[in-house]
C-alpha cells in the first residue's frame, strides 16, 4: 500500500533538494534516459516543464527549445534548478499543477511531465490543462513510476538529511488505464505507450517507468462547397 504521509510534497521536496542530484535513483536516470531517447521534437519549440526538480532535464529542454516555462510546488527545487540553468530564454515559477497554470490558452508547443502525477490525487485537471495551453497538434509527453511497481508498494522516498530517516513522500496509483483515458477524455490522441525496464532486469520483473505520448487534437478543417440543388422533372 502507497504511503500518503507526508502530504506537503512542497516540503518533502524542499528537504530532499540538496542531496537529489547526489542521491542514487534509478527512477530518476532512468526517466531522463526516456526522454532523450524520445527527443519529442523539442528544437526551436516552445515547451512547458511540470515539476521540473533540480532542472536535470530543463537543461537537456533548453539546450534545443526556443522557449522553456520550468513549474514546480517546491522552492528549494527551485533554486537548485535556477542555479542549473541560466538563460534567457528559460524562466520559472513556482506552481501547483493542480491548479490552473499561468500560462495562455494555446500558447505552447509541448508540455512535459517527469515524475510528477504520482503525487496527484486526480489526473483529470492536469490533463485538461495541458490541452489548454497547448496549440493544436502540440505534444504531451508524460513519464511516471510504473503503476506495477506502485503496487508492490514502491514511491519517491528520499533520506531526510536532518534525521537520517527514510521518507516517503504522499503518492497514489493510477493504473495505464487511468493515464491513457485521463489523456483521451481532455481531448489527446495516444501516440506511443512504452515502458521501461533497468538495464539487465529479468523479463519478469515489473518495469519501471510507463512513459506516454500524446498529441492534441487538431480541429477539423471544414471546406465549403457551393450548395447544389438537384431538381427532379
Amino acid at each position: 500500500m502507497l504511503s500518503q504521509e507526508n502530504p506537503d510534497i512542497a516540503a518533502a521536496y524542499d528537504r530532499w533538494a540538496a542531496t537529489y542530484d547526489s542521491d542514487p535513483n534509478r527512477t530518476r536516470d532512468l526517466a531522463g534516459a526516456a526522454l532523450r531517447e524520445w527527443g519529442l521534437g523539442v528544437d526551436g519549440r516552445s515547451v512547458i516543464e511540470i515539476g521540473c526538480g533540480t532542472g536535470k532535464n530543463t537543461a537537456w529542454l533548453a539546450a534545443r527549445a526556443a522557449a522553456v516555462l520550468a513549474l514546480d510546488i517546491s522552492p528549494g527545487m527551485l533554486h537548485k534548478a535556477r542555479t542549473r540553468v541560466s538563460a534567457a530564454h528559460v524562466s520559472f515559477a513556482r506552481h501547483d499543477v493542480r491548479q490552473p497554470w499561468p500560462v495562455a490558452t494555446a500558447t505552447a508547443d509541448v508540455v512535459v511531465g517527469m515524475l510528477v502525477l504520482e503525487h496527484v490525487a486526480q489526473l483529470a485537471p492536469v490533463f485538461r490543462e495541458a490541452a489548454r495551453v497547448l496549440r493544436p497538434g502540440g505534444a504531451l509527453f508524460v513519464c511516471e513510476l510504473h503503476p506495477l511497481r506502485q503496487m508492490l508498494g514502491r514511491q519517491a522516498a528520499f533520506t531526510d538529511p536532518h534525521t537520517g530517516a527514510r521518507q516517503p513522500i504522499a503518492a497514489y496509483l493510477h493504473d495505464v488505464s487511468a493515464y491513457v483515458n485521463g489523456g483521451l477524455a481532455a481531448g489527446f490522441t495516444l501516440l506511443a505507450l512504452d515502458e521501461w525496464r533497468d538495464a539487465g532486469a529479468a523479463p519478469t520483473a515489473p518495469p519501471r517507468l510507463l512513459a506516454l505520448r500524446f498529441r492534441r487534437h487538431e480541429p477539423l478543417s471544414v471546406t465549403r462547397h457551393p450548395l447544389s440543388v438537384i431538381r427532379h422533372p
